[in-house]
């Protein structure tokens, strides 16, 4: 990478760079930093002005030439706002590109600050805009270049790969058995029936393939890049076993082809089940060798393959019109006849007679797994040079041809060939006679009955699965036609579980599969994972039990389809805005078709096959939904959960408010929730998966300019990490109250909104500034104001833990002692230092994550608030670590009727459902307090207090206008009964909750004369020597439990 580099006001005449443009029909014009012609007026340098271009790559022809082929001359040209801002260019939306560094667009501060730097050509380096090479005089080493890869187009690298996959040996082998069971009509359903699934597959692969750059991993990409790692990964690990699987099944049958032609010369090597497994190690091998040889090889030797099946095509095609020798016409083959064509229209089923829907999908099951290669081509995508345009038309091409390849040569041979012949040339008819004669070759002069009647045929469609071959003109190029169609297969499938594998380990879904993930060559190779797949293969094939894992093998395949046309049908119906696919043919409701009926299907064919698919899926889908990989694809599922919330949340604005529906949606004012964990371990107890939970960051002008740009995700995966549900909401204020006043207007969605908010308590209240107290108790008044619920929480040891990092503290929530580094004297934070350096995003274990045991949760109801004093501890008693603590109710009564008040208020408890202990009556919260309880409340508010010459000639409007927090004489002695009675409370509360896990008090409301400073100092009694957590909390008055059904 070089530099940019304004020009400076005078421009020497040779050092003027000369763009030329020249335009072709493929593309764009280039432009090349050759010299303008300086004739003319324009031979005044400083004249002529022209916009910073910053060009990629050498400017020599033949590297220009190069480009053509491979990739586009890269410009960055200034917009004509500025010359800092760009102009539209693929490279600024590209994640990265081959052999280049990727780059961005300048960022808004920079385009913001541009003025005082590039407009006035002193060109900075800014973090917004990469800095690029100049093409000018100064020497710059070219890069080396790298030998391009090899890249297929639609024919070779889709379509022929997918007609070989398609084109396999039960084309040769068992069409004409089908043919013979099911008849023709049939035949053609069952074909028409697997081309259905597989063209509306292919309609979604297009769909999914054409929405975006698609790089390897063919299906497994498509459906991870849809649905998610959740989905992707299992359907990534079984497709890719599944291909390899497939390969040892291909190659096992071109070995039965290998040895049933040497058993023809008599040749024997071992046994019959050893000779297999010796000719199947050796080919796979030899198949890998290619592979390994690279694509370009693997490529050539499919397109040989391609070649000898269509000569071995037209081999069978010529030999339907050569007219049968006496040794073919015993065979049961006499070319085209009407009589033959019509017989075989009907089925006949052997074997399964009065079970039509059994033989029906018996046929089905055998023939479905010659469809299976559509994905060939897809599989491969990461080699090919335009997958967008390649997948679509190469995939249905093949799907087209191979489909009338198929219809063509079940019509053609139920045309030629009879049901039943013995092969015996001595079971000729001699004149006209046909007395006891059966079957249709009676009538061509053949008498095939004592086999037919005795069932030992050995030739014709129902019994010789070379039919094909003695059809043809000549045997062994369709034998050839067996082999290459077994090999093709066999190496297609070779070739792509290594691919699709390497996709996946890349994506490091999985564990202790990465070692697999690297790639070698030009083409990227995956060797390891090639050599793998052939250890796979190796020893499925030398295991020689193949029945059972071909039924594994279609199901594996049907459930990758089920996923695609899935994955394809839920991006339609998001309606996600990404979900822009350039291949229209398709339909959403055709993709659900295709995935319900390759569901079906699987059960079909095999049910327990397919409940073994669905076990491997569901056991893979539960340890990626478990581990949760950090990985973000835009997928379909993240749309769809886009739009539930949408929906729900804007049906839930309908539906009125009921005190049965109600929930505690809490505004938690932590800060930063990190610095704060017992407050936010507090308020989840209660809300997660119960009710709405935000932590409101409020963040000063100082914190907002020094605060990272990735801080609010740092903090949302904090909350992730500690399994809070909760959402993160930064707010900038100029001041605690400030802030919160608008988190309460602004924060929530519709009936998602806070209706309680949550503060910890200002633990050094008397060492802040009065200001900062003001703001404080500001906030409770506005919280009150706007009719919402409020609890303040207070800790023991205080909440706030910054003081234990080393770390800078929001100037919103002020600590709640003292920090004494020396770097927190410093106004500003020193942004460059990432946050890791800061604040450590270590989980701090609070007494909210403790099991609680069988303590007790003291409920102290001194006013009644609608109940929400009642409901927190019942929520908090449904969490498993306070599952066993006892709830006690405490309120207040007189000694003579304590008995009647304990009576009332547990039979309101029991309307209200609510688990409780105990209900206790405290008799004596009237009483005196202690002297020397009275005198540390004196001692807090003494600070406070006016003095008598301030009070002098004041009137008290005014004095509460100058100072709200100060407190008059008069207005003391107004509020002493109250604050005797708080400091009483304190002392009852002691008393009984020594032992208790948590203590909840009945918020006071303040009234408007009521001075902040004494209202901060009831607070501070009520809660004051209390060694476990106390929560002040206050409904907003009205009605949150109800006794009533409606």
């Amino acid at each position: 990478m070089g530099q940019r580099k304004s020009k400076p006001s005078g421009v020497d005449q040779e050092a003027i760079p000369r763009i030329r443009f020249s335009a072709s029909e493929e593309g764009p014009p280039n432009y090349s930093s050759h010299h303008f012609d300086t004739t003319g007026q324009d031979r005044d340098a400083t004249r002529l002005q022209l916009p910073p271009t910053i060009v990629f790559g050498d400017s020599d022809a033949a590297d220009r030439a190069s480009e053509r082929r491979d990739s586009k001359q890269e410009l960055r040209r200034s917009s004509i706002y500025s010359t800092m801002d760009l102009v539209p260019q693929l490279d600024l939306y590209a994640n990265s590109l081959h052999c280049r560094q990727s780059r961005s667009r300048p960022s808004l501060e920079a385009l913001r600050k541009a003025f005082d730097d590039a407009e006035l050509g002193n060109h900075t380096d800014d973090p917004g805009v990469d800095s690029v090479p100049a093409s000018g005089n100064d020497d710059v080493q070219a890069p080396q270049a790298r030998k391009a890869p090899v890249r297929f187009g639609w024919v070779t690298g889709v379509m022929i790969r997918c007609m070989l996959n398609i084109w396999g040996v039960i084309l040769f082998l068992r069409l004409s058995w089908i043919t013979s069971q099911a008849g023709i009509l049939l035949t053609w359903l069952i074909i028409l029936m697997s081309v259905l699934v597989t063209s509306v597959t292919a309609l979604s692969v297009s769909a999914i393939a054409t929405n975006g750059r698609v790089a390897s991993g063919g299906a497994y990409f498509m459906i991870s890049r849809t649905l998610g790692p959740e989905m992707g990964g299992p359907i990534g690990m079984v497709f890719s076993f599944a291909n390899a699987l497939a390969c040892a099944l291909n190659t096992v049958g071109f070995a039965e082809t290998v040895r049933d032609l040497l058993k023809e010369f008599d040749i024997v090597m071992v046994d019959k089940t050893n000779d297999l497994r010796i000719v199947g190690a050796i080919t796979v091998t030899l198949l890998l060798l290619i592979s390994l040889a690279g694509m370009e090889w693997e490529a050539k030797t499919q397109i040989l393959f391609f070649l000898v099946l269509i000569v071995s095509f037209c081999n069978y095609f010529v030999g339907t019109v050569i007219p049968p020798h006496p040794e073919k016409q015993a065979m049961g083959i006499f070319n085209y006849r009407t009589e033959i064509f019509i017989n075989n229209l009907q089925p006949d089923w052997r074997g399964s007679e009065g079970k039509f829907f059994h033989a029906f999908f018996h046929a089905f099951a055998i023939f479905f797994p010659s469809t299976i290669g559509i994905l060939s081509g897809a599989n491969i995508s990461g080699d090919l040079k335009d997958p967008a345009t390649a997948i679509p038309k190469g995939t249905l091409m093949a799907i087209f041809w191979t489909t009338m390849s198929y219809l063509a040569i079940s019509a053609t041979i139920g045309s030629c060939v009879v049901r039943d012949a013995s092969g015996r040339l001595n079971d000729s008819l001699t004149g006209n006679v046909t007395e006891g004669c059966a079957g249709l070759a009676c009538k061509l002069g053949w008498n095939f009955t004592q086999c037919i009647e005795s069932q030992t045929c050995d030739f014709g469609l129902a019994n010789d699965k070379k039919v094909l071959g003695h059809v043809s003109g000549f045997y062994y190029l369709v034998t050839a036609g067996v082999v290459a169609a077994s090999l093709s297969s066999a190496l297609a499938f070779l070739v792509s579980a290594p691919k699709v594998f390497q996709c996946l380990c890349r994506d490091n879904i999985y564990p202790y599969i990465g070692f697999f993930a690297k790639g070698y060559g030009k083409n990227d190779e995956p060797l390891r994972a090639y050599l793998l797949c052939y250890f796979i293969a190796l020893a499925v094939i030398l295991i020689a039990e193949l029945d059972a894992i071909a039924a594994l093998i279609s199901n594996f395949f049907l459930c990758s389809y089920a996923l695609i046309n899935f994955s394809c049908f839920h991006a339609s119906i998001t309606n996600s805005p990404g979900w822009r696919p350039s291949f229209h043919y398709y339909s959403k409701w055709t993709a659900l078709f295709g995935a319900v009926i390759s569901v079906v299907l699987m059960f079909l064919l095999t049910w327990w096959a397919a409940l073994i698919t669905f076990c491997i899926i569901f056991f893979l889908l539960g340890y990626v939904t478990y581990n949760k990989p950090k990985v973000n694809w835009g997928s379909s599922l993240q749309a769809g959960r886009y739009n539930m919330a949408l929906s729900y949340s804007v049906a839930l604005s309908g539906v009125e408010d009921h005190v049965k529906n109600f929930r505690p949606q809490c505004l938690v004012l932590t800060g930063p929730p990190n610095q704060r964990p017992a407050l936010v371990d507090f308020v989840g107890s209660f809300t997660k998966h119960i009710s709405l939970m935000i932590c409101g960051d409020i963040l000063m002008e100082p914190d907002r300019q020094s605060q990272p740009q990735n801080e609010t995700d740092r903090l949302v995966k904090w909350l992730n990490k500690r399994k809070v549900r909760s959402f993160y909401t930064p707010f900038t204020g100029d001041s605690l109250r400030a802030g919160a006043r608008h988190l309460l207007q602004a924060s929530g969605l519709g009936k998602l909104k806070p209706n309680t908010v949550v503060l910890g308590f200002k633990t050094n209240w008397r060492e802040s500034s009065v200001e900062s107290l003001e703001d404080y108790i500001n906030t409770i008044y506005d919280t009150f104001d706007s009719n919402y619920c409020l609890c303040v929480l207070r800790m023991m040891d205080g909440l706030d833990i910054s003081d234990q990092f080393d770390c800078e503290v929001n100037q919103g929530f002020e600590p709640d002692e003292p920090i004494e580094h020396e770097h927190h004297h410093s106004p500003e934070r020193d942004s460059g230092a990432g946050p890791s350096e800061d604040t450590p995003d270590q989980q701090v274990r609070t007494v909210f994550q403790n099991d609680q045991g069988k303590k007790t949760i003291d409920v102290y109801w001194i006013s009644d608030d609608g109940g929400l004093t009642l409901l927190v501890p019942y929520l908090l008693t449904r969490r498993k670590h306070w599952r066993q603590s006892k709830v006690r109710v405490f309120i207040i009564g007189d000694q003579h009727n304590m008995e009647e008040g304990r009576k009332e208020m547990i039979s309101l408890l029991n309307r209200f459902r609510l688990d409780f202990h105990d209900v206790i009556v405290m008799t004596d919260s009237e009483k005196l307090p202690h002297t020397k309880h009275l005198r540390r409340f004196d001692d807090i508010i003494a600070p406070y207090m006016l003095k008598e010459e301030q009070q002098d000639g004041v009137s008290p409007e005014e004095l509460r206008q100058r100072c709200p927090w100060k407190i008059s004489n008069k207005e003391l002695e107004a509020l002493r009964l109250k604050s005797e009675r708080k400091v009483r409370l304190n002392e009852v509360i002691r008393r009984n909750s020594q032992h208790a896990a948590l203590v909840l008090v009945s918020l006071p409301v303040p009234q408007s004369d009521c001075p902040s400073a004494l209202y901060m100092a009831w607070l501070d009694t009520l809660t004051y020597g209390l060694h476990c957590p106390a929560v002040l909390i206050r409904g907003n008055q009205q009605n949150v439990l109800t006794f009533y059904c409606q």
